[in-house]
């Protein structure tokens, strides 16, 4: 199947070759639910099924002050200049709040509405525990209570299936009764660097040496779209060692990434170790930048085969494919719905060339100029990680598209939102380090 690399093909049929295997070995849905404590811990897991409430809340008519539980139509004759003294004990009983309502009242009067009457008609020591409280106004039936299931009522869908937990959701299931949740079990995603030229982070480097960050890039990005990653030490360009790194780690993962090899130079080994393990569906994608990608699947006996993704080895090219195609099978295996981005049409402020047959995707930064949102693209070069650090988004040219010009209008895929964009001072030109001075006083 090499001549999926040589023709480059287009990345909707690419994604389609993908979904339509996956569906096939039954890898197109979430891969199963897990049982965990409902605490801190839970924010940010995905929830595997709705979420119906156990418990009214409040589950029992409260009071919602610090006051006497009273009946209503006993003190409908209270005026300022006609006061009502009610019994303790008899017409009226303290509670604090929270706490449950007697059955036979039906309002709640705040204490600092109340004037404490002790023996003798003297105030009391204690307005907690007075013998009457003197009352000057009229109180409505329910004033001042937490009606039982005020806030929810048991049966109630409280939560959806494939809802990501945040904060505030965790006090409402607790509310609702639970004490624990089902939720989606994460993905587990084995991260594999290739190439002899590979050196850890942090190890004195020389020319020739390339610091391996890209499993970094890629294990940060699948821990923040909920899977669990795990990175590898780098596999030498040899075959029989990335073949062998590749069947162990499909055994205990539910996704395998190969960084680098996925070209087709003489030490690109990862297109034919994909062939030998399993199936091989893609072999380079009309992508720029990021085209050597590798879609395939890996055998693993009697149980469902792995699929494998080939990372290029160019930081801007992984980083990407992990957003086109490793995010939205991420959300797939959660149940949560596919990512999405906000985006903004921009006016490009130079030239801009692109293959004609790639879906190009240009880093640019904006700036809200005169109400004009404007684009000045970054350095094109898939190597070039700080270009991605600094974008505000990307440009998408479709293929077919062989360039813009500029004063052309772009849609923009935003990384950030637009009051960010809005405070932003866009500078253009060639480099000066007295711009990095003003950008780090700004930040």
């Amino acid at each position: 199947m090499s001549d999926f690399y040589l023709n480059d093909i287009p990345l909707p049929e690419a994604l389609r070759r993908f979904e339509e295997q996956l569906q096939h070995d039954g890898l197109a849905a979430p891969l199963g639910r897990e049982s965990i404590p409902l605490n801190e811990k839970a924010a940010g897991r995905v929830l595997a099924g709705p979420l119906w409430a156990k418990l009214s809340s409040p589950h029992y008519n409260a009071s919602a002050m610090d006051g006497f539980a009273v009946k209503a139509k006993e003190t409908e004759r209270a005026t300022l200049t006609s006061p009502v003294d009610l019994l303790v004990g008899d017409q009226a009983r303290y509670l604090d709040t929270g706490e449950p309502l007697p059955g036979w009242a039906d309002a709640v009067i705040p204490i600092e509405e109340t004037e404490p009457i002790g023996a003798g008609g003297r105030v009391a020591e204690d307005p907690r525990n007075p013998e009457y409280i003197r009352i000057r106004s009229a109180v409505t039936p329910w004033k001042h209570i937490r009606a039982m299931g005020e806030d929810m009522v048991a049966t109630q869908l409280v939560l959806p299936g494939g809802h990501v937990l945040r904060p505030v959701d965790l006090g409402a299931a607790a509310a609702a009764g639970y004490g624990s949740l089902e939720v989606a079990r994460k993905p587990r995603v084995a991260i594999i660097p290739s190439g002899s030229e590979l050196v850890p982070v942090g190890i004195p480097v020389k020319a020739g040496d390339i610091i391996e960050f890209n499993s970094i890039v890629l294990a940060a990005q699948i821990e923040h779209w909920g899977g669990i990653a795990v990175r590898f030490p780098s596999v030498p360009d040899q075959y029989t060692a990335i073949r062998d790194q590749l069947k162990s780690a499909a055994q205990a993962f539910d996704l395998v990434l190969l960084l680098a090899g996925s070209s087709a130079g003489s030490e690109d080994f990862s297109a034919a170790v994909v062939s030998e393990l399993g199936d091989l569906l893609v072999h380079g994608v009309a992508v720029r930048p990021g085209h050597p990608v590798i879609l395939g699947m890996l055998e693993r006996g009697e149980a469902a085969r792995c699929p494998i993704i080939g990372v290029p080895g160019y930081p801007v090219s992984s980083a990407l494919t992990g957003e086109i195609f490793i995010e939205p099978l991420m959300a797939r295996w959660l149940g949560r719905p596919e990512p999405t981005r906000e985006t903004r049409r921009a006016v490009l402020t130079r030239k801009i060339t692109s293959p004609a047959g790639d879906d190009d995707y240009i880093r640019v930064v904006l700036g809200n100029v005169n109400n004009r949102y404007l684009a000045a693209p970054l350095t094109r070069g898939a190597g070039v990680i700080t270009s991605w650090v600094r974008a505000d988004g990307l440009a998408v040219l479709p293929r077919g598209a062989q360039g813009a010009a500029a004063g052309d209008e772009v849609e923009v895929l935003l990384y950030r939102n637009t009051q960010e964009i809005d405070r932003t001072i866009l500078a253009t030109g060639s480099h000066d380090l007295t711009l990095d001075l003003m950008a780090q006083f700004l930040a």
